[in-house]
């Protein structure tokens, strides 16, 4: 792998770079020390779009700059 061609990305507001060609969902939840737990859905966003959830095998092609960020699988208003 040469570091020098790798890719910048921003996930959860922390930069990181990742390899030319594609990352998956399952990719981006180990880059943060400690991972991702598997109560996150990991989210590419689209500017002027609706944001994409990305499955852990779903790959996507990596651009410099590529936003994803990551939030709560469910959702439970009024829970503690």
């Amino acid at each position: 792998m040469n570091k020098e061609h790798d890719i910048p990305i921003i996930l959860d507001r922390q930069q990181y770079k990742v390899p030319p060609g594609t990352v998956t969902g399952s990719q981006l939840r180990a880059l943060p020390m400690p991972p991702l737990g598997s109560d996150l859905d990991v989210w590419q966003e689209v500017p002027g779009g609706d944001d994409i959830k990305l499955a852990d095998a779903q790959a996507v092609p990596v651009k410099p700059g590529m936003h994803f960020y990551s939030a709560p699988r469910t959702i439970n208003p009024g829970g503690k």
